[in-house]
């Protein structure tokens, strides 16, 4: 019956709440985990048998395990949603999870680039002058001056482009749109590799593709993400997450309105976005020490 019932909620979670096969693939994960953890306790179990104390043991075995609260509660958060789809569908009569509290996160402020890093990146380093080149260079523009999520950017077809109104389209998560505005700078590199796509007859829908035309993976635009922020920077973290990071640090440290920040990043809620605001914080403070008479004393 487990398996039904997993079947089940995978479906309600694709057609129902929309979730993104990425999303969907890190559900199944942890379940798959949660319930490989149950069959070594009992072989034969029913989920109307899980109970809050199971939970309990598992959560203190991913710690043993060393996984991070984040992580560990994140896994929780699966499991909460499937018990309570299946107190929904009237499988269960009691949510095991309604007595459990995962561990207390350790608060980890976002890592992101320098802006005179940024600036070097754009401006002194060089790129091949070729596709891959001139590609390269506009990933990094793209994740930096709009803030995409690495998926959201390698799912961008070329009929997301509006030059017109100097726009891109954006499918986030649960499949919800959002209209993001880019530069003349952007504009133009992306005319540029336009351009010589076009010449080279690579002609996929999709925007962003190699030199044989395929699209380009999520794992191609990490690596060649890593590839040059390792030449400008030496933070450990050099992921497509970083330049989103950095996007919207660098936009709240330059005045920028939270709200609009919010919806460009395409977050559900104001508090997914207010992590970035300690650096705010941080430049206030050095204007203040700088600027007032009594800032040092």
């Amino acid at each position: 019956m487990l398996n039904t019932h997993l079947t089940l909620f995978f479906e309600f979670l694709k057609h129902e709440k929309k979730l993104s096969a990425h999303t969907l693939l890190a559900y199944q994960s942890d379940l798959d985990q949660f319930f490989t953890f149950i069959r070594i306790e009992a072989e034969d179990f029913s989920v109307t048998e899980i109970n809050y104390q199971h939970i309990r043991r598992w959560i203190s075995f991913l710690l043993n395990e060393k996984l991070t609260p984040q992580s560990v509660n994140r896994k929780l958060s699966s499991l909460k949603t499937f018990f309570k789809f299946l107190m929904v569908q009237k499988v269960i009569s009691f949510n095991p999870m309604s007595k459990i509290t995962g561990p207390k996160n350790n608060k980890r402020l976002p890592v992101f680039v320098e802006e005179h890093q940024m600036d070097f990146l754009f401006n002194e380093l060089s790129f091949e002058d070729n596709f891959n080149g001139i590609r390269d260079k506009l990933i990094l523009d793209i994740l930096y001056q709009t803030g995409l999520r690495r998926s959201e950017l390698t799912h961008l077809t070329e009929a997301n482009t509006n030059m017109l109104a100097s726009t891109l389209k954006v499918l986030g998560k649960r499949n919800k749109e959002r209209i993001v505005p880019i530069s003349l700078s952007l504009k133009r590199n992306l005319e540029a590799y336009l351009k010589v796509k076009q010449e080279q007859k690579l002609e996929h829908m999709i925007l962003l593709v190699n030199s044989k035309g395929n699209p380009l993976t999520e794992n191609a635009v990490y690596l060649i993400v890593k590839k040059y922020l390792s030449q400008i920077t030496t933070i450990q973290k050099k992921s497509p997450h970083v330049l989103r990071h950095t996007f919207a640090t660098h936009l709240l440290n330059n005045g920028a309105n939270i709200l609009a920040v919010k919806n460009l990043l395409g977050h559900a809620s104001l508090s997914a976005t207010q992590i970035y605001t300690h650096t705010t914080i941080d430049v206030l403070k050095k204007s203040y020490k700088k600027a007032h008479p009594r800032g040092d004393s």
